[in-house]
């Protein structure tokens, strides 16, 4: 697929991407549903849209999830996060609470 009428050397990449930072789930749902090219192909937040860009879609302050005072928390956030193509916040926290 070509991304633009100008004729270019490059591809697009991950190398490249935008952040959406969502204040909630239902955000996170609009933004995926919107961009995703292909909802089953991401991982961890991350799809492609129809014209090969890449895109991080997570909720605002993901970075509590995964801070290095909580070991443990963070693990299994992360463990979480591993199995998710579109980020369940719900998920993302129960794991985060290990419950």
């Amino acid at each position: 697929m070509r991304e633009s009428a100008h004729d270019h050397r490059f591809q697009f990449d991950e190398a490249f991407s935008f952040i959406v930072e969502c204040k909630d789930q239902s955000e996170i749902d609009h933004y995926w549903k919107a961009l995703a090219a292909d909802p089953e192909a991401g991982q961890c937040g991350w799809t492609k849209d129809i014209f090969g860009f890449s895109w991080q879609i997570v909720p605002e302050n993901v970075g509590r999830f995964f801070d290095p005072s909580t070991p443990e928390a963070a693990e299994r956030a992360m463990a979480a996060l591993l199995q998710m193509k579109k980020i369940d916040v719900a998920a993302l926290e129960k794991a985060h609470r290990g419950s």
